[in-house]
């Protein structure tokens, strides 16, 4: 596999924003969905999901760029070529010396393996430590993830509801939301990626908040506006008032004013790191909004009974 950085084209000091802008992008494209009659799509697909899984872990990461593993995740040979038949530090074979050989340049391959292995005769290959052996290798690699996009609707994101999705070997799998989901949210369902030597990899399912008719979102709370007649205003009543768990009553004050925002506990979206049930969800916020009567001669009949209000701007000043 060629170098992760270049697969998602993005340079080496990209900060992992970046990194995942360019995997969104590029897997967006070249998604198996997308281009089933091309098979280097899928090629190109599970490179470019190989090399995010990479980059994106911190750790990995940094042993990449330290040259410490390789595109694959498979450790590298800490002395890189062999030293098979010649002195590797000075261009020639060893020479006899006092006491054994030495090579050429007065280098200590002692201080070498400190470097190398973090000091001590011990951790040198075949100290007493090791029994003789080098580096161990790491473990086989997993498979490489896969990406999935779904649309949860208002209400199911809302409520914590399960979901299902279809993966592509055309099998269903349930995965629960977490609180606080919100649109291009990631969640890993583990063992259902492609097959590898270490295993399977992972789902990635990017989450897509669907919109509602009249609802909208506000952090944890929902925002409705509710129309009510002129009258419910003037003398005040209860009202039925929906949310996404079946409709309420509300009570409006007599002398309710257009844009006047009341609060029903409780009814919004489940709310991340909630101590108890009386703060697991958020609230439903609802403004309302005094719709005028049709009967326009009723209407005049009433404006003419009322008295001006020249203060009525007064709050503009005017």
């Amino acid at each position: 596999m060629a170098d992760p950085y270049s697969i998602l084209g993005v340079s080496k000091g990209a900060d992992e924003k970046a990194i995942k802008g360019a995997y969104r992008k590029l897997a967006k494209e070249l998604h198996p969905d997308r281009n089933q009659d091309n098979p280097k799509a899928a090629e190109r697909f599970a490179e470019v999901t190989h090399a995010y899984d990479l980059l994106s872990d911190a750790q990995k990461r940094g042993q990449y760029d330290r040259g410490e593993i390789d595109e694959n995740g498979q450790p590298r040979s800490p002395f890189g070529a062999g030293f098979g038949g010649g002195n590797p530090f000075s261009g020639s074979g060893p020479r006899p010396g006092q006491g054994g050989f030495e090579f050429g340049g007065g280098i200590d391959l002692g201080d070498i393996f400190d470097g190398l292995f973090g000091g001590g005769a011990g951790a040198r290959p075949g100290g007493p430590n090791t029994g003789g052996r080098g580096p161990q290798p790491g473990p086989p690699p997993k498979g490489a993830n896969v990406a999935y996009e779904h649309l949860v609707s208002f209400t199911d994101a809302a409520k914590l509801e399960p979901q299902r999705i279809t993966l592509r070997d055309g099998k269903t799998v349930e995965f629960k939301l977490p609180a606080g989901a919100v649109s291009g949210q990631q969640i890993r369902i583990p063992g259902k990626g492609q097959p590898g030597p270490g295993g399977n990899g992972d789902a990635m399912v990017t989450l897509k908040i669907g919109k509602h008719p009249f609802y909208e979102r506000d952090g944890d709370n929902i925002r409705l506006d509710l129309p009510i007649s002129l009258k419910e205003a003037i003398q005040g009543a209860k009202v039925k008032v929906p949310t996404i768990d079946g409709a309420v009553m509300l009570s409006v004050p007599a002398g309710a004013q257009s844009g006047t925002t009341m609060r029903i506990k409780g009814r919004g979206f489940a709310r991340k790191g909630g101590a108890g049930a009386a703060d697991s969800r958020g609230d439903q916020l609802v403004t309302l909004h005094i719709r005028l009567p049709a009967d326009m001669a009723a209407l005049a009949a009433l404006a003419e009974a009322l008295p001006d209000d020249p203060g009525v701007r007064s709050d503009l000043g005017l």
